[in-house]
């Protein structure tokens, strides 16, 4: 059994993490951590975890925690990465990262989107991006793995055949996606409560998302050269789910649905959580919610000779703690769908 410490217990995506790993057969969960509820247990903030997790919830005590644990999964904001992270690199332990200071391999493209002074510039070559369908060899023995956001597993994914086989033009690519309420974190934020959220459907991030120069940056690693789109998300009153739709134009009038279907099940052939959908069917979130699947569809409109590419995810699974917990097997050296067969809800 693997010891595993949780850091940022109490999030919607640490959360998630607990109860995927209180059911991996190689896995003993060795602390749960959160500074807003130490001295807790962890099913007193939620019941329902009672008699599954009911282990108390303790500070950060990185000398303690390195004493027991061989892999860390952060789940924290951003600027709390600044003074974890090293302290857990330094003393030669293994993290699996949320935050997003570690995503990019050029430190001034997060200092811009972010607004904040990285301050960690020499952990980034360390750094492995946490897509297993294109990092697997490199994430299988890295140090640090930075989990990749929930809008790009969703995007890069569904459009990376078309992009790494070169049958798109690189310019003017759209990617038109909307998240469930969940993306946004456990907060208290008037802009995402009931009243807010129920019954509407609304734009944000218009032109300045900051999930756009790290789609851009993975996107332009596939192609060769650089890539730049126009990206923008939407807020669905929905707890958790994800929908992206993408739009590129096609070198080769060509080709159709059913051509580029068979190019997508050979490149995806041997990932057990993508799932390219027969042309006529249409990703629907309700089929991945709860799960680490990827749902794909790919579209041709013969009319402006253009693929449209649909994809589902759940934001809280294949876009965040499921897809950690795959990372998380691949450096344990275990199969890698271990403890995450399970279906989506649908219910």
């Amino acid at each position: 059994m693997f010891g595993i410490a949780i850091l940022g217990a109490t999030g919607y995506v640490g959360t998630e993490i607990i109860r995927i790993l209180t059911q991996h057969p190689q896995v003993n969960i060795v602390a749960v951590v959160s500074r807003s509820f130490a001295g807790r247990n962890f099913s007193d903030i939620y019941p329902n975890f009672g008699k599954v997790m009911d282990m108390e919830i303790s500070e950060i005590n990185i000398d303690a925690l390195c004493e027991e644990n061989d892999i860390f999964i952060t789940a924290l904001p951003h600027e709390a990465s600044n003074e974890i992270i090293p302290a857990l690199v330094n003393k030669g332990k293994r993290v699996i990262d949320h935050s997003a200071a570690f995503r990019f391999k050029d430190k001034a493209t997060y200092e811009t989107w972010y607004k904040s002074a990285h301050g960690m510039e020499d952990l980034l070559e360390l750094a492995v991006y946490g897509l297993p369908e294109l990092y697997r060899n490199k994430i299988r023995n890295s140090q640090l793995v930075a989990n990749p956001g929930c809008y790009p597993t969703c995007a890069i994914l569904s459009i990376a055949p078309l992009i790494s086989r070169k049958l798109v033009y690189n310019t003017n690519i759209i990617i038109d996606a909307a998240s469930g309420v969940s993306g946004a974190g456990r907060k208290s934020d008037l802009a995402y409560s009931f009243c807010e959220t129920h019954e509407n459907f609304k734009a944000y991030g218009v032109t300045n998302h900051r999930h756009t120069p790290e789609i851009e940056q993975e996107l332009s690693n596939l192609a060769g050269e650089e890539i730049f789109i126009s990206f923008t998300p939407h807020l669905m009153p929905i707890k958790r789910g994800m929908m992206c739709t993408s739009y590129l134009n096609l070198k080769d009038s060509g080709l159709n649905s059913e051509n580029l279907y068979e190019l997508y099940c050979e490149y995806y052939k041997d990932e057990f959580f993508v799932r390219v959908l027969k042309p006529g069917t249409l990703p629907e979130v309700k089929n991945v919610a709860g799960s680490n699947f990827i749902d794909i569809s790919v579209n041709v409109d013969k009319r402006l000779n253009r693929a449209i590419v649909l994809s589902a995810i759940d934001n809280l699974g294949k876009g965040a703690a499921g897809q950690a917990v795959q990372c998380l097997n691949i450096m344990l050296g275990l199969e890698e769908t271990t403890g995450l067969k399970h279906p989506a809800f649908y219910l």
